[in-house]
């Protein structure tokens, strides 16, 4: 038990603010086509908890997990890496 748990973080765009202290993060990643050997872009959508209301749409954040906060959060924002213009 001396190991501390590692938390995810990961870097994505504010989709959504429109909720109370929640942000809707789209994170893209990219993976290879099985056959293809091309590139894909493939993105999720998480929901983080975003105290301040600080964000607003097509800032660049940095979320971790967290243990559950509702039913479909799970991810606290960490900082805004970048505002949008």
């Amino acid at each position: 038990m001396s190991e501390m748990a590692r938390t995810r973080s990961v870097s994505g765009r504010v989709v959504s603010n429109k909720m109370d202290k929640t942000i809707a993060v789209s994170v893209e990643r990219r993976v290879k086509h099985p056959l293809y050997k091309k590139y894909i872009r493939r993105s999720t959508r998480l929901l983080a908890h975003d105290e301040g209301n600080d964000c607003n749409e097509g800032d660049m954040v940095l979320v971790e997990e967290c243990r559950p906060l509702s039913k479909s959060k799970s991810w606290r924002l960490v900082k805004i890496m970048e505002r949008a213009v």
